[in-house]
């Protein structure tokens, strides 16, 4: 079976990906986004999105701080991106399903990424920061991430 993926045409995210690295964003933006997910948002065979720059997957993506301590994730050759292996990485993330479909699939697709990746026996408070786009490269042309934080405040340690 073939994994679906939520995508957005270019044209419909809002303040365009017309920027490299990182553009920070508020609550304001979130709804817009959000609202743009729930208008324009469908979800395409991950082949077809993974060669299609006209759309753009959208990644939600936590990163985790506690005081001057980020979370930092080595990631194995057991998740389903051999591009990802071997890897480091300061937060967790993943693609939007068709699991997430209904009201708000952007928040809905970011509270399953923390529940299947993280274990934590506190309810995370989500922060918007920013999106990060990058069109210099293959992945990049297709993906953008939307960065949120979690202060975990004083609650994590390491395993």
């Amino acid at each position: 079976m073939t994994e679906r993926v939520l995508v957005l045409p270019r044209p419909k995210v809002p303040g365009g990906c017309d920027f490299r690295g990182i553009r920070t964003a508020d609550d304001v933006a979130l709804q817009q986004l959000r609202t743009a997910v729930a208008r324009h948002g469908r979800y395409l065979d991950r082949p077809i999105a993974e060669a299609d720059p006209t759309h753009k997957q959208l990644i939600p993506y936590v990163v985790v701080r506690d005081g001057d301590a980020v979370f930092l994730m080595h990631r194995t050759d057991a998740g389903g991106d051999a591009r990802l292996h071997g890897k480091a990485s300061i937060g967790v993330g993943g693609h939007l399903n068709p699991v997430d479909q209904g009201e708000d699939a952007l928040m809905a697709g970011l509270r399953r990424e923390w529940s299947e990746e993280l274990r934590a026996d506190w309810e995370p408070v989500f922060r918007l920061v920013g999106l990060v786009n990058d069109d210099g490269n293959p992945v990049g042309a297709v993906h953008l991430a939307v960065v949120f934080e979690v202060v975990g405040g004083g609650r994590c340690r390491g395993v």
